[in-house]
Order: structure tokens, then C-alpha cells, then sequence
């Protein structure tokens, strides 16, 4: 991207599923590992429990869907305060799905189903439009290669 200005994020994974015999068969260890990025906590992960993982740690593809529905959160709440719209409440209702064939898969789509509670003097229209230019700047969603949709929902406050 000509202007671009690059972000990096560094983000540290340790396998920690030998169970004594490495991967010396496929149910011979675990999928557990940390996710580690500095001078945040860490998170546990695993695979999904589909794939032999542990359904107690964060998968690779609940934290992809995470990501997506967190960009948009961030995104959309920016949009909304530059188009004078007062968001009072926001919460997320976000699936993916994933087809698998062989031994590889692919996400498919991501709906994102936000709920949105604004101020009562604020206009819902005007909320609804902000959730579209969030799609337009959401990082993540601009990064993958599968559909994102948004279908949002807006509550307004009573007074």
C-alpha cells in the first residue's frame, strides 16, 4: 500500500502438549500451547476439540472470529463518535464456519451479529450507516480472504 505506515505485532507460542513421547503418534500428545505477548497475560490455547484439543483453552479459530468481531466493535465505536452517534451499550453475537476436506479447511464466512444501544437523541440511521464504514475499517476483515458480514441491530435508549 503506497503510505502505508507498518504495524508489527510480536506474539510468542511454546508448545506444551509432550506428553512424554513427542509427536510420535497422532494421539500421543496435546494440542496445548501458550500464547504469549509481552506485558499482557497469557492466554492457554489448544486446537479445537474437533482436532484432539482441550475445549477448556482458546482455538485458533474462536480467536480468529474474536478478532474479527473486536475490530469491528473498535472500528464501528470510532465511526459512531465521528458521526455524533452516543453508543451506550455494545455487545456481540459473532459465528464463523469453517468447511473441512482432507486434511486442510477453510473459513467459509464470519457473521458478526452486533447489538447496539444508543442515546435516545441520537439517530438510529446514522447508527445503522456507521456499522458499514466499520466494516471498511476493520483491519482484520480487510485482511482475509472470506466473507464478514454485519447484521446489526440498534436499540435506542428510552429517555
Amino acid at each position: 500500500m503506497a503510505g502505508a505506515h507498518p504495524h508489527r505485532y510480536r506474539v510468542d507460542v511454546e508448545w506444551t502438549g509432550n506428553l512424554g513421547a513427542g509427536t510420535r503418534g497422532y494421539r500421543d500428545y496435546s494440542r496445548d500451547h501458550e500464547i504469549r505477548i509481552a506485558g499482557k497475560p497469557a492466554l492457554a490455547g489448544s486446537s479445537d476439540p474437533a482436532f484432539r484439543g482441550d475445549p477448556g483453552r482458546h482455538n485458533p479459530e474462536d480467536l480468529l472470529v474474536a478478532a474479527l468481531s473486536t475490530c469491528h466493535m473498535l472500528s464501528y465505536l470510532h465511526m459512531a463518535t465521528v458521526a455524533g452517534v452516543v453508543v451506550t451499550a455494545y455487545s456481540d453475537a459473532a459465528e464463523g464456519t469453517m468447511a473441512t476436506a482432507g486434511a486442510g479447511g477453510r473459513f467459509t464466512e464470519v457473521v458478526l451479529r452486533p447489538v447496539v444501544t444508543i442515546a435516545a437523541d441520537s439517530d438510529p440511521a446514522q447508527a445503522l450507516a456507521a456499522h458499514e464504514a466499520a466494516h471498511h475499517a476493520c483491519f482484520i476483515a480487510s485482511s482475509v480472504n472470506f466473507p464478514v458480514r454485519c447484521e446489526p441491530r440498534i436499540v435506542v435508549a428510552t429517555a
